[in-house]
């Protein structure tokens, strides 16, 4: 069976393009265009990814997102919409979305990220990631340390989560520019980015802690495991 994705999406032209683009890359797509029936679909077929739209008929996409997650649906979800303001990427990515992408755009660019995401997360993986007594729940996005709760913002979770599933190897910053900030090429400014955000990170994660989990390999990149490279 090939990668099954599920297509939630409410405009028939749309819902179709996305159809015909997807099987024309070999997944095998199922669509449904309201959110009322999400459920009914995940709980008759099992899907690698979800693509859903968050204006939808009856239930909006931010509505079947939160109960996803909350009855454990771990499947990937990639929000697409027309809707691209600040305070709705924030929204959706904090509510348990995993990528997100606004109309209009790049098919190529579309199929890039889904190649991506389903590198970094695929079905059947866990939700749960330990390195040494630092524990992520992907699913509910929460972040311990020796048990006590590491507050991070949705950019700084994403970064963490990628330097976790790489554990004890060297992660470049062109890995981070291009899962993390979707960026497909580094850049300067982005190089500067990237290093604050980690600064930021290894002060909240290694914060009174004597064991430091988050190591900077000078001129590559960065590594999280329990000692030093």
């Amino acid at each position: 069976m090939g990668t099954r994705v599920l297509v939630v999406e409410d405009e028939l032209k749309v819902a179709n393009a996305l159809r015909e683009g997807l099987e024309s890359e070999r997944y095998e797509v199922v669509v449904d265009r309201t959110g009322e029936s999400v459920f009914f679909q995940i709980n008759k077929d099992t899907f690698d990814l979800i693509l859903l739209d968050l204006t939808l008929p009856y239930r909006d996409g931010f509505q079947v997102l939160k109960m996803l997650r909350e009855k454990g649906v771990t499947t990937p979800v990639f929000v697409l919409t027309a809707r691209d303001a600040l305070e709705d990427r924030v929204s959706a990515l904090d509510g348990g979305a995993d990528d997100y992408l606004a109309k209009p755009f790049a098919f190529a660019e579309l199929l890039a990220r889904i190649r991506a995401l389903l590198r970094r997360g695929g079905a059947g993986e866990s939700s749960r990631l330990t390195v040494a007594d630092l524990t992520m729940d992907r699913r509910t996005g929460r972040v311990t340390r020796n048990g006590a709760l590491v507050e991070l913002t949705s950019r700084e979770f994403e970064l963490l989560e990628c330097l976790m599933r790489y554990e004890g190897q060297v992660v470049s910053r062109e890995t981070l520019a291009r899962d993390v900030w979707k960026e497909e090429t580094r850049s300067t400014p982005l190089d500067n980015v990237i290093d604050v955000h980690i600064a930021r990170l290894r002060r909240k994660v290694d914060l009174d802690d004597k064991t430091r989990l988050i190591h900077t390999v000078r001129g590559v990149g960065f590594l999280l495991g329990r000692s030093e490279p």
